[in-house]
C-alpha cells in the first residue's frame, strides 16, 4: 500500500515515440552519498522507464526514509547477486570503480560508472572490452554535457557563429580551503585528487566539443595547506591549430568566466551558472517545466561577425537537463540506440588523464596514443 501511494505521486517524464515496457529497468545504486542522493536517485525515481529497486547503504537509513519502497542493501555483493537487478550504478569511491564494475558485468548487469571512470586507461579498456564481449551497456556518468552553460557553448560552436575555433579555455573552480571530511578524497590513493574529480568533467566536455587532442601538457599542483592530494591543475590540449586550456582549482574565491572561446570570426564568454546541482541538493524534483533554467543575468556574451555585420549581444541560455542522460540510457538498453556517453568516451578521458600525469612528472608535452 505504501509503495503504491509513493508510486502514484511520482512525476513521470514522457519520452516521445517511446513505448515503455510493462516492467521498467530495475536499477540499483551502490552508495547513497552525494552522488547517489543528488545526481542519480531523483532521476531514476522520477523516470517511468526505470524502477529504483535497490540502494546500498551500509549503516545509515537515509535512503529508506526518502525512498521507503526501495530495498536497502547492507553490502554490495548482495546487490550483484540479485538476479532481478538489470542496471547497476557504480558510484562508489573512484579507486573501487574497476572492481565493482567488473563484478557487475560478469554478473550480467548493465552499468553506469561515475567519473572518474577508472584509475587507469588499462582498467577502462578491460571494462569496455568486457561489456562488448557480454553484450552489455556500459556508460560513464558525464552529466556536465547537459549543463545549461555548456549546452549553450556547444550550440554557439556547432552553429559556427565564431568561425573556426582558435582557442578555448574552460574553468571549473571552487573555494574549498578546508580539507574534505571524505577521507577517500583527501588520502593519497589511485582515485584521489582534483584531476580525477573535476578533471573528467572538463576533459569530457573538451573532447565532446572538439574531439581527441594530439597531445597534452599539464601542470598539476597541491596548494591547500595540509593537503596530500592535487587540488589545482592546468592542462593544455593540442590540436592542429586549436589549443584548449582546462583549469581547475580549489583555491579560487572569485572565479572568472568558465568558458572563453575565440574563433576566426568572434568570441563567446559564458559563466558557469547551471542551477541543477543546487536545485537537487535542495530536494527539487527534476522534469518540471522550469527545470535547468538559469537566471537571465548569467547569459553569455557574443561578439562576432555574421553576414558582414558586427554582432554584440547577450545570448539566452539553453535549459540544462541531466535527465537527458537517463533518457539515453533507457533508449540504449531498450532500443539498442547508440550510448550517449560510451565506455570508449570514458577510456579517452583516462588516456588524457594519464598523459597529463606523465607530462607533469616529466615536464614536457606528451603525445596522445590514438
Amino acid at each position: 500500500e505504501t509503495k503504491q501511494k509513493i508510486l502514484s505521486q511520482k512525476s513521470f517524464i514522457v519520452l516521445k515515440n517511446t513505448n515503455y515496457p510493462t516492467t521498467p529497468i530495475k536499477t540499483a545504486i551502490l552508495s547513497f552519498g552525494m552522488s547517489g542522493r543528488v545526481f542519480h536517485a531523483p532521476f531514476i525515481h522520477q523516470h517511468e522507464g526505470f524502477e529504483l529497486t535497490g540502494i546500498v547503504e551500509r549503516t545509515k537509513n537515509d535512503a529508506a526514509e526518502i525512498y521507503p519502497y526501495t530495498k536497502i542493501y547492507r553490502n554490495i555483493d548482495d546487490v550483484l547477486n540479485d538476479d532481478s537487478i538489470n542496471l547497476i550504478i557504480v558510484n562508489t569511491p573512484t579507486y573501487t570503480h574497476f572492481e565493482y564494475a567488473q563484478k557487475a558485468l560478469l554478473k550480467g548487469k548493465h552499468i553506469v560508472v561515475e567519473k572518474a571512470f577508472t584509475t587507469t586507461a588499462k582498467e577502462a579498456r578491460i571494462l569496455t572490452d568486457l561489456a562488448h564481449e557480454k553484450g552489455l551497456v556500459l556508460s560513464v556518468y558525464q552529466n556536465r554535457r547537459w549543463d545549461s552553460d555548456f549546452s549553450t557553448v556547444k550550440q554557439i560552436v556547432d552553429t559556427q557563429q565564431l568561425g573556426s575555433i582558435i582557442s578555448a579555455e574552460f574553468h571549473f573552480d571552487r573555494f574549498k580551503e578546508a580539507l574534505s571530511l571524505k577521507l577517500h578524497k583527501e588520502t593519497p590513493n589511485a582515485g584521489a585528487g582534483l584531476l580525477q574529480d573535476l578533471g573528467p568533467h572538463l576533459i569530457d566536455q573538451a573532447v565532446y566539443l572538439f574531439g581527441m587532442p594530439k597531445a597534452v601538457m599539464a601542470d598539476i599542483r597541491t596548494v591547500r595547506q595540509n593537503s596530500l592530494v592535487d587540488d589545482d591543475f592546468t592542462l593544455v590540449l593540442y590540436y592542429n591549430i586549436l589549443r584548449v586550456t582546462l583549469k581547475s582549482s580549489l583555491m579560487v574565491r572569485e572565479p572568472i568566466p568558465a568558458y572563453i572561446i575565440h574563433g576566426s570570426k568572434g568570441s563567446f564568454i559564458k559563466t558557469r551558472a547551471d542551477i541543477q546541482e543546487s536545485a537537487l541538493i535542495n530536494n527539487a524534483k527534476p522534469y518540471t517545466d522550469n527545470w535547468g533554467q538559469e537566471p537571465d543575468t548569467e547569459m553569455g556574451y557574443l561578439h562576432t561577425m555574421l553576414n558582414g555585420k558586427i554582432i554584440k549581444e547577450y545570448v539566452p541560455t539553453l535549459k540544462g537537463n541531466y535527465g537527458s542522460f537517463y533518457d539515453g540510457i533507457y533508449d540504449t538498453i531498450m532500443h539498442k540506440k547508440p550510448c550517449l556517453v560510451s565506455g570508449n568516451d570514458g577510456l579517452n578521458v583516462m588516456k588524457i588523464i594519464e598523459a597529463a600525469q606523465l607530462s607533469n612528472q616529466q615536464n614536457k608535452i606528451i603525445a596522445i596514443n590514438p
